[in-house]
């Protein structure tokens, strides 16, 4: 029979092995276009919420909401733009011969 000395107990135990993670945490394409969708629905919502206040008399400079509607016209824009160019490129792949 073998005695276990106090000592030697913790070394005869199992060790449980830790995942490392990751420091730098690169998130995938999907990840980079539901972040742009969620910019360009915070433009949509700011601009919205700024038109509701000129219209209440709550913000007195107009230049202010005409530079928020532009920002949110031209991100939409460019969405529309990326969502096409993507599209167009579906296709190409599916029209391709194996």
């Amino acid at each position: 029979m073998v005695t276990i000395n106090p000592m030697q107990a913790p070394f005869l135990q199992p060790l449980s092995v830790a995942k490392p993670e990751p420091e730098n945490k690169v998130g995938g394409f999907g990840d980079m276009l539901k972040k742009s969708l969620e910019d360009v629905n915070a433009a949509q919502n700011n601009s919205d919420k700024l038109t509701g206040q000129l219209v209440t008399g709550e913000v007195k400079d107009v230049h202010e909401v005409m530079i928020a509607s532009q920002k949110a016209s031209l991100s939409l824009q460019m969405t529309v733009q990326v969502r096409n160019k993507v599209v167009e490129a579906y296709q190409e792949v599916m029209r391709m011969q194996l």
